[in-house]
């Protein structure tokens, strides 16, 4: 795992769209992994504006989101289809065919997450997934005690992930209970990683899956097993964690870095 500490959001938010973009370049056919929330919004932006400059050709590019709300058809406007069509696939020159989240109005659940894994292993596997976290440390919608090998499936949200996501909802009483998500296995299965988290109020939650034990209390914690994660952070968010000099030490030296310095 190589952590990246920028001075502000847009700083961090800015670096992520660059290695995303940089990474399809490099490679036309690219298979993308995709998050949803507020902290995505400003680097499907970023992106969007790359495309429209024609720095960055999305033609080619296969999407598989991360989850999926259960019980929610395409056209809600809570769904993350809708949100993912809102923000990015809309505004860039993806073909819409390719892109994949789960079926929030699948009948076999069951069946919808088998599905799924079969997409995503039949196109080659996940060149590169994007990540958040969530504020008790979750991600995609592995809860607390998820099973770090898990795959693709139906789970119930928490209580805690519930209140903080029902504020989108009107009335917050209708958010769904379940959803849809890529196991944890699945997300470590991508071939890279970039997890980006902003704000003071993830500061506590960072700390501990990135320096804190592998556990599946956090399940962001689990990125600590993959071999090519980059985590990138604001200063508000990086402030309780304790290897920061080291970090700013490998960013500065490390040449990889040397065009995003």
């Amino acid at each position: 795992m190589e952590v990246i500490i920028r001075p502000t959001t847009q700083e961090a938010v800015h670096l992520t769209a660059r290695l995303i973009a940089d990474a399809i370049n490099a490679k036309p056919e690219f298979k993308l992994g995709l998050a949803t929330g507020a902290t995505m919004e400003a680097v499907y932006a970023d992106l969007a504006a790359m495309n429209q400059r024609n720095e960055v050709d999305f033609s080619l590019v296969k999407t598989f989101n991360l989850d999926e709300y259960i019980g929610l058809p395409p056209e809600d406007k809570n769904s993350y289809r809708y949100y993912m069509n809102y923000h990015l696939f809309r505004h860039i020159n993806i073909d819409i065919r390719n892109t994949n989240l789960p079926d929030g109005m699948a009948k076999d659940e069951v069946a919808e997450g088998e599905q799924y894994e079969a997409a995503i292993r039949d196109c080659g596997g996940i060149d590169l997934q994007l990540l958040g976290i969530g504020s008790d440390g979750h991600i995609g919608f592995n809860e607390p005690i998820s099973s770090l090998a898990g795959r693709t499936r139906s789970k119930a949200l928490t209580p805690a992930t519930y209140a903080q996501n029902s504020i989108y909802f009107n009335p917050p009483e209708s958010m769904p209970r379940r959803a849809f998500t890529m196991g944890v296995g699945t997300i470590l299965d991508a071939r890279r990683i970039i997890m980006l988290i902003t704000g003071a109020r993830k500061a506590g939650i960072a700390a501990k899956a990135l320096e804190g034990p592998v556990t599946s209390m956090v399940t962001g914690s689990a990125l600590q097993l993959h071999p090519r994660t980059v985590v990138i952070l604001d200063e508000a968010a990086a402030a309780e964690l304790t290897q920061k000099e080291y970090y700013n030490w490998v960013f500065a030296n490390e040449p990889e870095w040397a065009q995003y310095r």
